[in-house]
This record gives structure tokens, C-alpha cells and sequence, in this order.
């Protein structure tokens, strides 16, 4: 399967997997200057490429989890979606949940790319769903223990 994937500008950078083994490719920032992102606030931050996410596909953005460990920057919205019929510019929402300023440059991988097969059911409306073992627990219904943990204990 391929993926088309165009340059906005000449110094974009291309979104690549830093090993064989990696889900996700780094996306990076393109920045003409430097972005402070100050203590719990938010910034757009553009890469400056866009791409043509396979039909049938999603492009799912996550955050890194060394910036999101290290210094407290994940992204806003938890997860960004790419749809495979959008074609605009891939931006990143960074929200800076630490004490301190944060500085994002041109070229920073910022955040990573996963692409996933999607699942588009046609929609049945219905008086009733079928009874499971849980039914309509919820919230925390399971527990925080392991199963083990639970029958030894």
C-alpha cells in the first residue's frame, strides 16, 4: 500500500518511522520562527505537508510519549483523525500541561502518524441490544485489580 504525500514548502519535512518496528511517523513542525508554548495553554502548530490518506484508512494522530513524559506536551485533543478524503494541511494542537515554557522549532517531530484500517457499518435502529455479562456497567464497572489479583486475594 502507498501513500502520497506532498510538500508544502521546500523545507517541509517528509513524516518518517524512526526504526523498522515503529507504527507511527514522526510528523515535524514547519515554523518560520519559534513557537513558545507557555504553561497549560495550546498552540496550532502546521507541518507543513499534506497527504492522501488511503480509502478505507484513517490517519490517527498521537502524541510522543518522550515529550509527553519528559516535558508535559501532548496533544490537545487526545487524538487527531485524518480522514481519507481530506487533503488539507496536517496540523498538530500541542497543549503544554507543565509548569514551564515550552519551545517548539522548524523540523521538532512533534508528533506521529498512525494509519489504520476503518470499519463504516451501516447503522441499524432498534428497540433492543442483545444481553451481555456486563449489560450497561460502565465507568470503572471492572475494577482496577487484575482478574488474579482478585481470585487470590
Amino acid at each position: 500500500m502507498n501513500m502520497k504525500v506532498k510538500k508544502l514548502y521546500a523545507d517541509a519535512v517528509i513524516p518518517t518511522r524512526a526504526t523498522g518496528g515503529a507504527a507511527g511517523y514522526d510528523l515535524s513542525a514547519y515554523l518560520k520562527e519559534s513557537v513558545i508554548i507557555r504553561p497549560n495553554a495550546r498552540e496550532k502548530i502546521p507541518t507543513g505537508i499534506c497527504c492522501a490518506v488511503p480509502e478505507g484508512c484513517a490517519g490517527l494522530i498521537y502524541s510522543r510519549s518522550g515529550l509527553s513524559f519528559r516535558h508535559g506536551i501532548h496533544l490537545a485533543n487526545g487524538v487527531g483523525v485524518i480522514d481519507s478524503d481530506y487533503r488539507g494541511e496536517l496540523c498538530v494542537t500541542l497543549h503544554n500541561c507543565s509548569e514551564r515554557d515550552f519551545e517548539i522549532h522548524h523540523g521538532d517531530r512533534i508528533a506521529q502518524l498512525v494509519i489504520t484500517p476503518v470499519l463504516t457499518p451501516e447503522l441499524v435502529l432498534c428497540d433492543n441490544l442483545d444481553n451481555t455479562d456486563r449489560g450497561i456497567n460502565g465507568f470503572g464497572s471492572t475494577g482496577i485489580q487484575t482478574l488474579s489479583e482478585e481470585n487470590n486475594g
